[in-house]
């Protein structure tokens, strides 16, 4: 039987579907505004626990930032030159700075940053890492003062770097790094943002792209945003240290130029070492011969396989920690003070005029990390090990050798880790590591450097070599003078 539907039955059926409509927005309104809520007493509540210190620039949300930098005089006369220079519509120009901007800038989130980061970095160091924390003169870096801009220059060993650092100073300071294009994939990207990271195109010359990024930097810097700064710009791959870079040095320094910003700028120096780098492997495959590079694949797989095989050992109790990370921080560099030693005002020179200037502010900086950087016990066994020039050493000759070269780091006031213990233990400390990479083993009192395995001595021993005596160690296999044997690429990997 049909039943005739009139237009009061639509209508009370609209006014019930709109009124559950509604109820539904409402409630949906409100469920959204409590999570918010919820999650702002949260960061509040991250913030009181952590007594860190976060530039309210941070806070701000990208699109502002993004308007305010394509609207900057400096990056609109850029679009300008680029458009002229290239013969492109200004639609084209004006989508690639879009581009550009949205590839550069973070997206702070305080809850990321030390509930979930802080949380990761302290579990995963504590399974592969002794943390070690050092101060040449701490009274002197908490004399700052609190308005103005402090930027942590490092060296860069490891791409555990910007865990340990970040870790070390997260409570105290929220950092954000200057990360390269390595890391601009999933979810890499999506955590180094959350973070507060901004990541930069090493190797790029296009004047409207640098036009962006340097306008970017100065307007942290501006605000008092505290960064993070690899002053090699790049990993070393034999364990030296390399050149110093200056780039995002100079637009840091270029800050000061800027109307009405009377604060200073603070360079603190940071010395980073291990005994053992994650990727030690693969930068001396690089090292011995650029074209072995692993291609992005394979590091993938690579990192898969690490990570699976090291869950496994977790899993059964196998798992060792791989000795020391040891960071150590500097006395901090008054930029302003710097630049009035200068015998001319170097700001306001020329870019070709002012760079001679600035590279010698990092190199300046750089020398500073050199002094500090910390001596582990692979660092201190390897060197004292390749300074016999032979693969089998007397234990009593080794430990006569790391006696020495520890006496003489005291006396130029390096930093021995753990300088206290005698240097039996320091050798053992060593020895387990060696032994965990079949690097060297012991045959009753004698050391035996395992074939193949000498470049990874020399990768931990360059990175204190400029600090023991002159000619104590000899020229290495993976030094440019030296005329490396090409088989010695083909490391043998231990088994894990």
């Amino acid at each position: 039987m049909l039943v005739a539907v009139t237009l009061r039955d639509w209508l009370l059926f609209a006014t019930g579907a709109l009124l559950a409509a509604g109820l539904s927005l409402w409630l949906t309104r409100k469920a959204s505004d409590a999570f918010r809520s919820r999650l702002r007493r949260a960061a509040r509540r991250a913030l009181r626990d952590f007594q860190a210190r976060i530039a309210r620039f941070k806070l701000v949300s990208r699109r502002a930032i993004h308007d305010e930098l394509i609207l900057d005089p400096v990056v609109v006369a850029a679009m300008r030159d680029h458009r002229r220079a290239h013969q492109l519509g200004e639609l084209e120009v004006r989508v690639r700075v879009e581009r550009y901007i949205d590839e550069i800038l973070p997206f702070f989130n305080v809850l990321s940053y030390y509930r979930l980061g802080y949380n990761l970095a302290k579990i995963t160091l504590n399974l592969l890492y002794k943390v070690t924390v050092e101060y040449q003169d701490e009274a002197a870096l908490n004399r700052i003062p609190r308005q103005d801009v402090v930027v942590y220059l490092m060296n860069h060993r490891s791409n555990a770097d910007y865990v340990v650092v970040a870790f070390v100073l997260a409570r105290g300071v929220a950092v954000s790094y200057a990360v390269g294009e390595w890391a601009r994939v999933w979810p890499l990207e999506l955590v180094f943002k959350s973070f507060g990271s901004y990541f930069i195109r090493r190797r790029y010359r296009e004047p409207l792209y640098h036009a962006v990024l340097e306008r970017y930097v100065q307007l942290i810097t501006r605000h008092g945003v505290t960064q993070g700064l690899f002053l090699e710009g790049g990993l070393s791959r034999d364990g030296r240290f390399r050149p110093a870079k200056i780039g995002l040095l100079d637009y840091i320094a270029g800050t000061l130029r800027e109307e009405g910003f009377d604060r200073d700028i603070w360079f603190v120096p940071v010395a980073i070492n291990y005994d053992r780098t994650l990727e030690d492997r693969s930068l001396i495959r690089e090292c011995l011969d650029p074209e072995l590079r692993l291609s992005r694949a394979r590091q993938l797989v690579g990192v898969a396989h690490y990570l699976f095989f090291n869950t496994l050992r977790l899993l059964t109790a196998r798992l060792k920690r791989y000795g020391r990370a040891a960071v150590n921080f500097g006395p901090p560099v008054s930029l302003r003070r710097w630049l009035a030693a200068q015998q001319t005002e170097v700001l306001r020179l020329a870019r070709a005029e002012r760079l001679p200037h600035m590279q010698r502010l990092a190199d300046d900086v750089l020398e500073r990390i050199k002094t500090i950087i910390p001596v582990t016990p692979v660092a201190l066994a390897s060197a004292a090990l390749l300074s016999f020039e032979r693969d089998a050493v007397p234990l009593a000759d080794v430990l006569q050798r790391m006696g020495d070269y520890r006496d003489h780091l005291l006396e130029v006031n390096a930093k021995v880790v753990r300088a206290d213990r005698g240097i039996e233990e320091t050798w053992e400390r060593a020895r387990i590591m060696f032994r965990m990479r079949r690097t060297v083993v012991t045959d009753g009192a004698t050391a035996i450097v395992m074939p193949r395995q000498r470049p990874l001595l020399e990768y931990y021993a360059n990175s204190i070599r400029h600090l023991l005596p002159a000619r104590s160690l000899p020229v290495g296999l993976m030094s440019p003078a030296h005329d490396a044997d090409r088989t010695l690429h083909r490391l043998k990997e231990p088994t894990r």
